[in-house]
């Protein structure tokens, strides 16, 4: 086969996989959640195996601890976080009324040298847009805990996730070894050696960046919750959950907090002490968290990552928010690689050295 050929035959094989991606995203979910939870965890499962256990008892084991500790987590923060997102929902109005009246007199001193009614035309055009961005959120929310599709969703993952788990992670390497077969034996080498890196980037932002949110979430859930702010346990972990993109979560978190904080305590400090939660999470992030747990090659772009989960979202719902991370690093290291090639073609030195001449 030529490389013509070669290459309109992997095209096509794109095509229809973004085509079946698109027709089937109702129905993937708890498939790619579970392939993605093996591939997680499928590091675990070797070394059981190098300590002596048998491939299917290493994965039953891994397979039956995750998910009772992921249930045990849920029954225990489930219930309250379920009554703090409706409660946080209900409260969005009366947070928009203090917030409008605390930043007025402020307003109006930044804009006084502004006419009134343009002054009123811009209030009322923030103010309109302010509303609608809360009045979508409460929306979102009441829909995530109350929507019967979404509770279909959540129990077809419940049940469907674990079984998918355990085939998959009990047959990883069978499955590897046989795609490995199906490789064109004259670029085998190049072929391999990209998927080692792709691996590689995917181990380090993955892995690293999940042990990242879990551990910023439990820490921001925490914290708030001991000093008393309402919705503590929601806006830590909501705030911990998306610091896999860098600064977002705690930026997000941060605004909230101070929202809620300023209505519901009068004392500065208890602010200052909300805010100092995320003082702390920053600054543990930057200078421990991320460094060791996730490095700084792992080749992903934090604008890269937003720009790939909003394009999965758009393409295939939840199905391609989880989807985005891994084809993001395919394509990175694909690009990379093609970059590297051209450098070292006689395309690019030829018209360096044009240029030179």
């Amino acid at each position: 086969m030529t490389p013509a050929r070669q290459l309109q035959f992997w095209g096509l094989g794109f095509l229809v996989f973004i085509l079946l991606l698109y027709l089937l995203n109702d129905v993937l979910t708890p498939f790619v959640a579970g392939m993605l939870i093996a591939y997680f965890v499928d590091p675990v499962a070797d070394r059981l195996e190098e300590a002596g256990l048998s491939r299917t008892l290493a994965t039953s084991v891994i397979t039956v601890l995750f998910f009772m500790m992921s249930i045990g987590v849920l029954s225990l923060i489930l219930p309250v976080l379920t009554t703090q997102v409706l409660g946080f929902a209900e409260r969005v109005p009366s947070y928009y009324e203090y917030l409008r009246d605390f930043t007025e007199p402020f307003i109006t001193q930044i804009f006084s040298d502004v006419s009134q009614q343009n002054l009123q035309d811009i209030g009322a055009t923030a103010a309109s847009v302010t509303k609608q961005a809360f009045d979508v959120i409460a929306k979102l929310l009441q829909r995530l805990i109350s929507g019967g599709a979404a509770f279909f969703d959540l129990i077809s993952i419940l049940v469907l996730t674990p079984l998918v788990t355990f085939y998959m992670l009990r047959d990883w390497d069978v499955m590897v070894a046989r795609i490995d077969g199906w490789l064109p034996r004259r670029h085998v080498g190049t072929i391999r050696e990209q998927f080692t890196l792709i691996d590689q980037t995917l181990a380090g932002f993955v892995r690293g960046q999940a042990s990242v949110c879990l551990i910023l979430g439990s820490f921001y859930a925490l914290g708030l919750s001991i000093l008393g702010l309402e919705f503590g346990l929601l806006v830590g972990l909501g705030a911990g959950l998306i610091s896999f993109i860098p600064y977002f979560g705690s930026i997000i978190g941060f605004g909230v907090s101070i929202a809620i904080a300023l209505v519901q305590f009068s004392d500065w400090t208890q602010i200052a002490m909300v805010a100092g939660v995320f003082a702390i999470g920053q600054m543990v992030e930057g200078n421990f968290l991320t460094p060791k747990l996730v490095g700084e090659k792992v080749g992903l772009h934090p604008v890269w990552v937003i720009f790939a989960l909003m394009a999965g979202g758009s393409l295939a719902g939840f199905t391609g928010v989880l989807l985005a991370v891994p084809v993001a690093a395919v394509i990175g290291v694909l690009v990379r690689f093609g970059l590297r090639q051209y450098l070292n073609s006689m395309l690019y030195k030829s018209a360096h050295g044009d240029d030179e001449v």
